[in-house]
């Protein structure tokens, strides 16, 4: 693995680089972390990396590492960049032929996710978006559940996502992370690039089911606030079934409040991110059912990623490394020239409905709140 981003001070550089070593099938090789040569030099320093591999830009590290000899060089790289920045390096990537694991929400505009999307598709490559808590085990088994018809017909879904950490900057934009405050760089939404693009992927991903239509009244709490930091979706599904997404980055007092709920014909799935390890089923027709990750009644792909024992919390780590395991798994069977029927990790498809899915959210609001289609 290569890596874009996540220089000395990055908080998410961190967590790619913890969790894509956790199962020991990717190694760090080489990175440009950081615009300035001497920032970048001194975090590979710190993770050991000689100097000659530590890039002062990303297209210096690209154009180097294509050039060396295949087993040597980087076989993918990691894009832990704020959103402005996730595009030209991915884009770069893919035309060198070097897969790609990059942060969401994938890129600014729909026309930039759409030519990641035939680069991929053209190239033969692989794309990994880190949708980071579809990696949970408890998510993995409540879509196992849908997908083995044990609901029966999806009808109705909930989904909540409220944090609390912009509540005492109302008055400034969000100065502890300005550029998600900024539309140059975080696009045209907020809460919604940030966790709304969460939320929307958590539906797809465990009913299997397209959003296909929403109707969007976001918020702008806060002197001059350029972006929605606020809001409430109603969205209609591919198979008929009506659903509603609350999210908020100034809900005072929530920390990383991420919670679904899937309703079916024969019974429903409760999961929150804060208790991830609990999966709350309850049926029609008998008593409510707790599954942890390795108790009775999980399928066995669901328990394949399961590191710990029962009564051992695995958490939000595990559930990044999990996304970094299903894709370091689907590399090496595609270098060595084999087939897997599901790779099981978001990828550039997922990013591009994820970012049509933001803009149909910001014209929505703007036709106060009209339906619009995906």
């Amino acid at each position: 693995m290569g890596m874009v981003g996540g220089g000395i001070g990055s908080f998410m550089g961190g967590v790619h680089r913890k969790a894509s070593t956790m199962d020991g099938m990717v190694e760090l090789v080489c990175g440009a972390f950081s615009s300035n040569l001497e920032k970048s030099r001194e975090t590979g320093k710190s993770l050991y990396l000689p100097q000659h591999r530590c890039y002062e830009n990303f297209r210096e590290m690209i154009e180097k590492e294509s050039r060396l000899p295949e087993g040597e060089r980087m076989d993918f790289v990691s894009i832990v960049t704020p959103n402005h920045l996730h595009f030209e390096p991915a884009k770069m990537a893919l035309e060198h032929g070097f897969h790609v694991v990059c942060d969401k929400p994938m890129t600014l505009t729909v026309a930039e996710g759409k030519t990641l999307e035939k680069l991929v598709e053209n190239n033969k490559l692989l794309f990994a978006l880190t949708h980071n808590y579809t990696g949970n085990s408890m998510v993995k088994q409540a879509r196992a559940m849908v997908k083995n018809g044990d609901l029966g017909e999806i009808r109705k879904v909930q989904v909540h996502y409220l944090q609390g950490w912009m509540t005492n900057e109302l008055d400034e934009q969000a100065t502890t992370k300005p550029w998600r405050a900024d539309p140059s760089k975080s696009g045209v939404g907020g809460s919604l690039g940030d966790i709304g693009t969460h939320a929307e992927n958590l539906v797809s991903y465990i009913t299997g089911l397209k959003i296909t239509e929403i109707a969007a009244d976001l918020a702008r709490i806060g002197p001059q606030r350029l972006l929605d930091n606020d809001g409430n979706i109603l969205f209609r599904m591919e198979n008929g079934a009506k659903g509603a997404m609350s999210m908020s980055q100034i809900a005072t007092g929530e920390e990383n409040d991420l919670s679904i709920r899937i309703y079916g014909s024969k019974g429903s799935v409760q999961w929150r991110q804060e208790d991830s390890t609990r999966l709350f089923v309850k049926w029609a027709d008998r008593p409510e059912q707790i599954f942890t990750p390795d108790g009775n009644g999980i399928y066995d792909q669901v328990r394949a990623v399961s590191r710990i024992p029962n009564g051992h919390p695995e958490g939000y780590l595990e559930a990044f490394a999990n996304i970094y395991r299903n894709f370091a798994v689907h590399l090496m069977a595609t270098m060595e020239g084999k087939t897997l029927a599901d790779p099981d990790y978001p990828t550039v498809n997922d990013g591009v409905r994820g970012v049509r899915f933001i803009h149909a959210a910001v014209e929505s609001d703007s036709k106060n709140s009209a339906w619009v289609s995906l």
